[in-house]
């Protein structure tokens, strides 16, 4: 009798939240480091900043990601954000102890909740049992949505509100970067071999890409590299 053969095990699928800044592009090399097959998922939820998106497409394809889809949710119709607002202004030249006494104007009203409930509905399609998101700890300092009481929370209400849940199929969030800091996360993105200069951090970015240098994001990054000691391109060649 012919022996059985073995059906090929499915690879570990995970969507990946990349939004083409530096530190959703890290997770997703993470991601790829540690054997997953990473279906990418941008969102245009009426951002500003729209160069992110063509930054998470260059980041999906120099990565190997498996698939990379761009989803609309349009939460510029609501406004609260200089993100979404252009009435409100990026603040500038902040200092670290500044950025993170209280919720800053740059915080969008439940963006986390609505991109990981996207991530989410994806997942359930895909067989995904994970979820990679870029939170880290210089952000929950001062964005609510970005605490890991917040990330597991959403963890048990993808449990209890999915079909996959309810038959015993529950879903992770892995959040890599959390206790990190940018200079850890800089460290990382160049050790998995991340190309900094394909991402975008910039909250109010010039009309060719190009980094203001004096946004809370930018700051960040800035202080991330020097303190890793190492040289960031600043999206010269976008």
């Amino acid at each position: 009798m012919a022996s059985r053969r073995k059906k090929p095990a499915r690879p570990r699928r995970a969507v990946v939240l990349l939004s083409g800044g530096l530190d959703s592009s890290t997770v997703l090399a993470v991601a790829r480091r540690d054997g997953y097959e990473a279906h990418c998922l941008s969102v245009d939820y009426g951002q500003r900043h729209k160069g992110e998106l063509a930054a998470a497409r260059r980041v999906a394809r120099a990565l190997g990601a498996a698939s990379h889809r761009s989803a609309r949710v349009t939460l510029s119709l609501f406004g609260g954000s200089a993100l979404t607002d252009p009435r409100i202004a990026v603040p500038k030249g902040r200092s670290e102890a500044r950025m993170g006494a209280d919720i800053p104007v740059t915080y969008v009203p439940a963006r986390n909740t609505v991109l990981l409930s996207v991530a989410l509905a994806w997942a359930e399609v895909l067989g995904a049992d994970d979820l990679f998101l870029g939170v880290n700890a210089v952000d929950y300092s001062g964005y609510p949505d970005c605490r890991p009481e917040f990330l597991a929370a959403f963890e048990r209400t993808a449990r209890l509100g999915t079909k996959a849940g309810s038959e015993g199929r529950g879903f992770r969030i892995r959040a890599p970067l959390l206790a990190m800091t940018k200079a850890g996360i800089v460290r990382l993105a160049l050790a998995l071999g991340l190309d900094p200069g394909l991402t975008i951090s910039c909250y109010d970015p010039g009309g060719k890409g190009q980094a203001c240098g004096t946004c809370d994001a930018c700051l960040l990054r800035a202080k991330g590299f020097a303190e890793a000691a190492a040289s960031d391109p600043k999206q010269s060649r976008i």
